[in-house]
């Protein structure tokens, strides 16, 4: 009795979920800028977590590139990314949180894809309110059923696309901070995630004040 119940919840929640995405668009996402950013050295030199940042919202052309630089396809054909990933799992998904809704990066679009319609930048904030200033945050979701439980390498994974946000946001003016703080659950719902999948770290990206 309390298993049908539970699943009758699941199901009425990803129908309002479903229904709630219906109302954002899709976010067509431009062309990644093949040279800028200055020197790479220049980029380590800078590299630093930041927790404060302009509220002024991301132009597209940042944000494309912002997230290419953290997970996107740098070889097409070989559908390969800008993160590696052990044994080439691809296990690593990204997802973008606004002041609008929820969206999943699809890497192979080159679009945002609405997930949910809502403010959860305070989901992933948590209790360190700072976060949710920021006007957009990605949160770096890892598929942990991708491994075997005595060798898993998600978190690895995932620390390779927080490395790529850190210097991209170094190189172009931009400000971020790595956080493993966040409503992991809220998240989880929020996003509608599989049982294996979980979020692992989350950044709060804005330009620098």
């Amino acid at each position: 009795m309390k298993k049908t119940a539970f699943m009758a919840t699941l199901l009425a929640f990803a129908l309002f979920t479903s229904c709630n995405a219906q109302e954002l668009k899709t976010i067509k996402l431009l062309a990644p800028t093949a040279r800028r950013g200055g020197d790479l050295m220049e980029a380590f030199a800078s590299r630093a977590s930041i927790r404060e940042y302009d509220t002024k919202e991301l132009s597209l052309q940042d944000l494309s590139d912002l997230l290419w630089a953290a997970n996107g396809l740098n070889r097409v054909e070989e559908k390969r990314f800008t993160a590696p990933t052990v044994q080439n799992k691809q296990e690593i998904c990204l997802y973008l949180l606004d002041a609008e809704g929820a969206y999943r990066y699809d890497a192979f679009r080159n679009e945002l894809v609405p997930v949910a319609k809502g403010d959860f930048r305070k989901v992933a904030a948590s209790r360190q309110e700072f976060s949710a200033t920021a006007p957009v945050t990605l949160v770096i979701v890892g598929d942990f059923s991708a491994f075997p439980p005595e060798r898993n390498w998600t978190m690895t994974d995932a620390g390779y696309v927080s490395q790529n946000i850190y210097l991209f946001c170094a190189g172009n003016g931009m400000a971020t901070v790595a956080r493993g703080t966040m409503d992991k659950e809220g998240l989880h719902k929020a996003l509608g995630l599989t049982a294996g999948q979980q979020p692992v770290l989350n950044h709060p990206v804005g330009y620098r004040k």
